[in-house]
């Protein structure tokens, strides 16, 4: 072999090294960057906080009939936990989260009975058509003055109280639930394993309205006057309106939250007045 083709030689087999080299260094800085074996998987994240009340009173008795003619009372759900839901049929964020109802109640039947309690005024066949369109698979019942007075301050929908299965009021969600946060709480007081953590709290007389509530009573406004059909019409408008304040709320949450701004009130009385004067 020549000189000339042992140099050639050399050259590729410097080259071929090289090459051989800088791959086996990536190889090494993956692997560096990927965590150990042991490691994958064992890091789970931080557990959810449960907040009941420190001293939950007892739920009152109660016997209802639901829309289908059925009789439930809280004294037949001993042992359940139970989840008194109020909402109705025009309210958007009742809507949203009745799926989540439906495939908590499916799944927990043993542990949990839901009872959809309707605000509708419309009457009971607009809530009949709506419980079978949407297959809920819960009883629901129309709300009336007596039963509300056994759940009091339901100022929004939806509003939700969670009982226990001693029958004791452990907590009040204003707002749409959030799934993941409604099992828990219902694995907890079913005595499922569940991780979490549980803050005993105190509870709260004023009205703290949660994702997308909508308001009932908004301070300033007399609704009273209205036929149930404007009063709906004037709540829908009153909570999907913006306020022109500078709160970046809707003119309902900004009369909760700031009774005193002067901007939400007048602008909450004319919505209610020009629905009054409009003609059916």
């Amino acid at each position: 072999m020549t000189a000339r083709r042992l140099l050639i030689l050399g050259v590729v087999l410097v080259g071929v090294a090289g090459a051989w080299l800088a791959r086996s260094g990536r190889h090494a800085e993956e692997a560096a960057s990927q965590p150990e074996p042991e490691d994958r998987g064992t890091r789970s994240a931080e557990p959810m906080t449960i907040r009941l009340f420190r001293d939950p009173k007892p739920a009152a008795a109660f016997t209802l009939y639901t829309i289908d003619d059925r009789e439930i009372s809280l004294a037949s759900l001993r042992g359940k936990v139970t989840l008194v839901n109020f909402w109705a049929t025009w309210c958007p964020p009742c809507r949203a989260e009745i799926p989540d109802l439906i495939a908590l109640q499916q799944k927990y039947h043993d542990q949990l009975q839901i009872i959809g309690i309707s605000e509708d005024e419309a009457g009971p066949d607009v809530v009949r058509k709506f419980v079978a369109a949407h297959h809920i698979n819960y009883p629901v019942a129309m709300t009336s003055p007596g039963f509300e007075k056994l759940f009091p301050g339901v100022a929004a929908l939806p509003t939700s109280f969670l009982i226990d299965r001693e029958g004791r009021i452990v907590q009040k969600h204003v707002g749409m639930l959030a799934p993941q946060l409604t099992e828990a709480e219902t694995r907890s007081l079913a005595g499922l394993p569940i991780d979490a953590k549980i803050e005993r709290v105190e509870q709260t007389q004023k009205l703290e309205l949660g994702p997308n509530a909508q308001a009932l009573e908004i301070p300033g406004v007399d609704l009273a006057k209205l036929s149930p059909a404007k009063r709906t019409e004037a709540l829908a408008k009153l909570n999907g309106q913006s306020c022109t304040c500078g709160c970046d709320l809707t003119i309902a949450r900004c009369r909760v939250d700031d009774p005193t701004c002067g901007v939400s009130l007048p602008i909450a009385r004319r919505l209610v007045g020009e629905v009054a004067s409009a003609a059916r």
